[in-house]
């Protein structure tokens, strides 16, 4: 047998390997406002799909997009105004740090545990490497973006359950008692606390 009908028989006996993560289809986060605060109601469906724990992709959102929230059910609520993009894009840097091979390319992997060390074992290529590192995040802008007593012009684009006026600015939520929506105001900040945010209409 030549040498070509020789690697012809070889290559048929290698099965098909992909290194695309194509079948990997995650459901479109859905996020609604309620208030002050922003639910993402089908993250127990997104946690399953990348086999990974509900509470786990939560504690991840909840740090990446610096706020506080809450799991139950398989539904979250986070502590500001975030858009499904929001989440989107998060969702997309747990991915990348928690799912997908760096060697590979494929979701198919696991997370696990070697001495307290987070570990990702892939089952398609057997790759076997601790988790990897984000790189530190540039937010030293959002967070400078509201600071207490400091007065900033806002627009007014909401109500909260109080009825207080609420505006954004950055990723922050602002809530001033006596405004209306569509009011653009000077507001004085009070207090901050996470990325809410409690104020006063400035006096003129």
């Amino acid at each position: 047998m030549d040498y070509e009908a020789s690697l012809d028989r070889a290559m048929d006996a290698v099965p098909e390997f992909s290194t695309s993560d194509e079948r990997l289809q995650l459901p479109d986060p859905a996020a609604q406002r309620d208030g002050a605060f922003t639910r993402l109601t089908n993250l127990g469906n997104i946690a399953e799909e990348l086999s990974r724990e509900p509470d786990h992709l939560h504690r991840f959102i909840q740090r990446d997009l610096g706020t506080s929230g809450k799991l139950e059910e398989g539904r979250a609520r986070y502590s500001g105004t975030f858009s499904s993009d929001d989440f989107a894009t998060t969702i997309d840097r747990y991915v990348e740090e928690y799912v997908t091979c760096s060697e590979c390319g494929l979701p198919d992997t696991r997370l696990v545990r070697e001495n307290r060390t987070p570990m990702l074992r892939c089952d398609a290529c057997g790759a076997f490497r601790p988790v990897s590192k984000r790189r530190q995040r540039q937010t030293d802008q959002e967070r400078s973006a509201v600071e207490e007593g400091k007065t900033y012009e806002v627009r007014i684009s909401g109500t909260g359950r109080k009825g207080d006026g609420v505006a954004q600015r950055g990723d922050y939520t602002i809530f001033v008692p006596g405004a209306s929506e569509g009011d653009e105001v000077t507001v004085y900040i009070e207090n901050v606390s996470g990325n809410l945010a409690f104020a006063r209409l400035a006096e003129p």
